[in-house]
Order: C-alpha cells, then structure tokens, then sequence
C-alpha cells in the first residue's frame, strides 16, 4: 500500500511524502483489534528514509481497517535489538 502527503518542512514550504509499505505482518487480538508490524519507506525528492511502524487499529464492521495510534522506529539493527531485548524482558 502506497500513501501520498503533503507535508509541512522545516522552512514553512510543502512537500510530497509518499509512504511505502514494504512488508507487515498482522497481528490480531481481541474481538476486532490488530497490531501491524510494518518495514515502511519514506520518499521524499531529497531521498528516502526506512523505518519500522508500530501501528494499533481495529476493523470497522465490513471489515475496514481503522487506525488509531502509530509510532515510527528507526530501521537500525542496535535500536531495534535493544527494543526485542526489553520486550522479551516484560514476558
């Protein structure tokens, strides 16, 4: 899935973003609650930046996705590493 936003930078100017999904994986819990692990590029015309989204939504009743909060990780090893480390230590 492919997103496209224009976006407010830094210098008051508008630029278009556009998000690519490379690869997720779902998550269900619940009655109609998901978790989507999700490896995401973002393209901008001064380049592009991979990242790990942590996005929590639930599934509307004809079975539309709805996102409620997301969080953006930096796709580095160490960080991601240490995040599985801590995770791991709340079991």
């Amino acid at each position: 899935m492919n997103i496209e936003l224009k976006l407010k930078n830094l210098n008051g100017g508008f630029e278009m973003v556009e998000f690519k999904t490379i690869e997720s994986v779902d998550i269900k819990f619940g009655n109609n609650n998901f978790i989507e692990v999700g490896k995401m590029l973002a393209v901008t015309e001064e380049g592009e930046n991979e990242f790990i989204s942590l996005s929590r939504g639930f599934f509307t009743r004809d079975g539309q996705r709805r996102y409620k909060k997301s969080v953006a990780i930096p796709s580095d090893k160490e960080i991601l590493s240490q995040i599985v480390d801590a995770l791991k230590k709340m079991e």
